[in-house]
């Protein structure tokens, strides 16, 4: 039964979640719970708990006597990665991909210089171990392989600045790394040059060279944000 619940919970925030953060309810308009409940076809508590899950957001405040309100874009948690992904999935996707590409433009060059200096031995064969894997699967259209360990990549990097808000972007940074590829804003093969630098970045943290670190890792954002032009302008 519980199952079976989540499986109506996840559903409902399925289809509200993109509703609200793509526009289809615009901030300020007010969502009725007892037509939320007949719309899906799901129980009170079923329909509370993803309303719930939806404040946890920013993207709704329920009021009693009002209803449940749509906030304005400003309030809501933008660092939250399934807020991500349902932005993703929406028209804006373009400049949401854009913000986020900035985002990491800014913190992951700084990370990187970081971990070459404070980078567990463990860690080093980690970004090499991915480092690797990305050349393993950058051709012959493996993209899901891909992303895999450019995921992971990017998280070791982040873990190992051992700064504690940069480590919790982590999550972002893979919504991010994971839209690009399921809304197909990567080319077939990725980008030769790109896979390159990632292996580059292992060997500079391993040699404890923080500043060729921090470049090469910029160009890795001033790559992806090229990238945008082209795929998603």
């Amino acid at each position: 039964m519980d199952d079976q619940r989540q499986g109506l919970h996840a559903r409902v925030l399925a289809a509200l979640g993109p509703a609200i953060t793509g526009g289809e309810h615009p901030p300020g308009s007010v969502l009725r719970t007892d037509e939320l409940e007949r719309r899906f076809d799901v129980s009170r508590t079923v329909m509370r708990e993803a309303i719930r899950v939806l404040e946890s957001m920013n993207l709704v405040r329920s009021r009693r006597r009002v209803g449940v309100t749509v906030l304005p874009a400003e309030e809501w948690d933008v660092f939250d990665p399934q807020v991500i992904t349902w932005r993703l999935q929406g028209a804006d996707r373009p400049r949401q991909l854009r913000s986020l590409t900035m985002l990491r433009s800014a913190v992951e060059p700084a990370a990187a210089r970081l971990a070459a200096d404070l980078a567990t031995p463990s860690e080093c064969a980690e970004l090499t171990e991915h480092a690797l894997g990305m050349v393993a699967t950058s051709r012959g259209q493996q993209l899901d392989g891909y992303l895999v360990h450019d995921v992971a990549f990017h998280r070791v990097v982040l873990r190992a600045s051992r700064n504690e808000m940069f480590a919790r972007l982590g999550d972002v940074v893979a919504a991010v790394l994971t839209g690009r590829t399921e809304h197909h804003v990567m080319f077939s093969d990725p980008d030769p040059h790109a896979v390159t630098l990632h292996v580059q970045v292992a060997e500079a943290v391993r040699n404890r060279d923080a500043a060729q670190a921090e470049e090469l890792t910029r160009q890795i954002t001033l790559g992806a944000m090229a990238e945008l032009d082209v795929l998603a302008p």
